[in-house]
């Protein structure tokens, strides 16, 4: 398949990224767009094509990401379908996790297609986004015929992708939160635990690091099920118990939600069959202490 010129309109954290790694891969970036002059500008002299306004940007290529926040794809697409920078057959794409390709107001009204390619991974910079880009799954979304096109994007990133309906969008979307953001809220509920016999958040976090990182390695190999272990996965009541006693005399909404991640865990040991229906019901009713 030949590999359509693309433009970046947006050059953030994964924009940039983008655009890096398939430039490095073959394709021509035909121009570089963004609310900020500095990030176009830091963008097209590493990729060494022009900065442009969105519509002449979006105009010269084949294929235009728009990789702005969410909250202003649908402005920026409208914005330039208004201002004559679709066409015909081109593809336009969007890398939100949360929002359908119709989010891409406009667009199809051009004759272009719209297609939602999100990048099921997460990004603290542009060269950690170029690192963690390769090998990450994507999930593909939006016009039928723009699918072969998506497809070879992320087979020239060393992606993995699926398709999935734009109903599915906001659930997929909460599970990726739950698996990435959550992950490091319930780290900053752990070491703030820590923090109440004396740990500096830089310790806490030292001393449990090696904890999450042997988990993760645990359900790399067995999954999430088989991977749980501790006082839920034996059915140890007694332990539970003495836990509930100490977050007692803590916040009542930390309370809550220790008793709520415990009883979804419970749910997790039956399944796993560590544990009988019966010690499930003890364990469920020894966390609604804290509820």
């Amino acid at each position: 398949m030949t590999k359509p010129a693309i433009a970046i309109v947006g050059a953030g954290k994964v924009g940039s990224a983008l655009g890096i790694l398939l430039q490095q891969r073959g394709y021509q970036v035909s121009g570089v767009a963004s609310r900020t002059d500095q990030s176009a500008a830091r963008l097209a002299a590493r990729l060494q094509c022009p900065v442009l306004e969105a519509r002449e940007a979006a105009s010269r290529a084949d294929l235009v990401f728009i990789t702005t926040p969410d909250r202003n794809i649908a402005p920026v697409a409208a914005a330039i379908a208004a201002e004559g920078g679709f066409r015909s057959g081109q593809l336009v794409v969007h890398t939100s996790g949360a929002h359908p390709a119709s989010e891409l107001h406009g667009v199809r009204e051009t004759g272009a297609l719209a297609m939602s390619i999100h990048p099921l991974q997460s990004f603290a910079g542009v060269q950690s986004a170029m690192e963690n880009l390769p090998g990450s799954y994507f999930a593909l979304e939006g016009d039928e015929k723009a699918m072969p096109v998506a497809k070879q994007v992320v087979s020239d990133l060393d992606g993995q992708c699926f398709t999935i309906s734009a109903a599915d969008k906001p659930l997929y979307h909460a599970a990726a939160c739950i698996a990435s953001n959550y992950l490091v809220s319930l780290m900053h509920f752990a070491t703030g635990l820590y923090a109440r016999f004396g740990l500096g958040p830089e310790e806490a976090f030292a001393a449990l690091l090696p904890l999450v990182r042997g988990t993760v390695a645990n359900i790399a190999k067995v999954g999430p099920t088989e991977a749980l272990t501790g006082p839920v996965a034996r059915g140890d009541g007694t332990t539970i118990a003495g836990h509930i006693d100490a977050f007692k005399q803590l916040e009542p909404e930390i309370q809550e939600l220790y008793g709520k991640l415990g009883q979804y865990t419970v749910q997790v040991a039956l399944e796993k069959g560590s544990i009988s229906a019966a010690q499930g019901h003890e364990l469920n009713q020894i966390f609604r202490e804290v509820l």
